[in-house]
């Protein structure tokens, strides 16, 4: 009876139907799963990241100590930060894998330019994640990768400078800078992530799969 009462409304057997009845082409292989072994790795990510918002501090002071905590103290935390840590990597590696896929198959071709672009500005937003996430931990790495990645735009003529200070949040590395790419890797990467994807994933369910080598 419940789902009568929502197939009445939302025709969902309808929505099923469409789905599982997608023709798929008969060259399509393992390669053609790695943009969605990607997606895995990002539901993964946001699900250990979540977990882990509940004990980890942003602070300069608490960081390293609560990452401590996390690894030490608190209940499979050592698990749930180790898978956050080899998901992220597998993660870049898919998502290199699916670039190289793509085009080799020349799926940046028409009619699939829109999908090539939101692919691309999709790859950046991993090399961001790694980026900001990076830092997180406050140690000596984490340090010392914030400022000479931060101190980068700084070769830029005219505008290096208050570049550098707009990702720093001040003049050197310090609290500010360490709120800003948390602030990053936590809220702003995973929206823009998801709301590129919803952009990606329909235009690939619209104009299919592209051909075979």
């Amino acid at each position: 009876k419940v789902y009568d009462w929502f197939e009445e409304r939302l025709e969902i057997q309808a929505i099923a139907d469409d789905i599982t009845s997608k023709y798929v082409p008969p060259h399509v292989n393992i390669f053609y799963c790695l943009g969605g072994i990607t997606l895995t790795c990002f539901l993964v990510q946001v699900a250990t990241g979540f977990a882990m918002t509940f004990y980890y501090r942003p602070t300069v002071t608490d960081a390293f100590a609560s990452v401590q905590y996390i690894m030490t103290e608190a209940n499979f935390g050592w698990l749930i930060r180790s898978v956050h840590r080899w998901s992220a990597s597998m993660m870049v590696l898919m998502m290199i894998l699916h670039v190289f896929r793509v085009y080799l198959t020349g799926g940046f071709k028409k009619p699939r330019e829109l999908t090539w672009v939101t692919g691309v500005v999709l790859g950046v937003l991993t090399a961001s994640f790694g980026v900001t996430g990076y830092s997180l931990p406050w140690d000596q790495v984490g340090y010392w990768a914030v400022k000479i990645v931060t101190g980068v735009p700084e070769a830029i003529p005219v505008i290096g400078s208050p570049l550098v200070e707009l990702l720093r949040g001040s003049a050197s590395v310090g609290q500010s800078t360490l709120t800003r790419f948390y602030s990053l890797h936590t809220f702003v990467l995973p929206l823009l992530t998801a709301v590129f994807m919803l952009m990606h994933f329909p235009m690939i369910r619209k104009q299919g799969i592209s051909g075979p080598l």
